[in-house]
């Protein structure tokens, strides 16, 4: 049994781990036209177009992933305070969009292990389960998530951070269900 105070420890069983992902930053570009000058002045800043439709990728260091959300919002995660800051002060003065920062209201959960499908199925349908290139809005666990996946067996879930204690505690009670199969 977990305690309440102890509901953000990794999770490891039936093949799965999940971790959340201490201090990943977060932010929302949204966009008015996803060809437009917003979109070029982010690929001017980012090196990397804004994603089509339910997609996710990766920059080529690895440490800034851009994922749909929308067909006018599109979410960004790095693990730099610092890049998120820099990315941010490119953007301010490109017309047609904005860069929101969500660092303090999203928590991100990184879930890897050859049970992955199995578990988001279980927890919100066959829908919820990213392809690896792909980024899917869903209902886990009865709240709103974003699953996206940039390499196989591993997703990333970008919940609300009122919602991550009982997404991790739905994680929990389902897995043990894993280990009694």
């Amino acid at each position: 049994m977990v305690e309440p105070s102890d509901w953000r420890a990794p999770i490891e069983a039936a093949g799965l781990t999940v971790r959340m992902e201490e201090g990943m930053q977060a932010a929302t570009l949204r966009y008015f036209e996803p060809g437009g000058a917003f979109a070029a002045a982010v690929r001017q800043a980012t090196g990397a177009a804004l994603p089509q439709a339910l997609e996710a990728a990766q920059s080529a260091d690895g440490e800034l992933t851009l994922a749909w959300r929308s067909p006018s919002e599109t979410l960004a995660l790095t693990p730099s305070a610092e890049r998120l800051a820099q990315l941010e002060a490119r953007l301010a003065s490109a017309p047609d969009g904005c860069l929101v920062n969500l660092s303090g209201g999203l928590e991100v959960l990184r879930v890897t292990g050859e049970r992955l499908a199995e578990l988001l199925s279980r927890l919100g349908g066959t829908a919820s389960v990213p392809r690896p290139g792909e980024a899917r809005r869903s209902r886990l666990a009865d709240v709103p998530v974003l699953a996206l996946s940039v390499r196989p067996g591993e997703a990333l879930l970008l919940v609300d951070r009122a919602y991550a204690e009982h997404l991790m505690g739905w994680i929990r009670e389902t897995l043990l269900d894993f280990e009694g199969a």
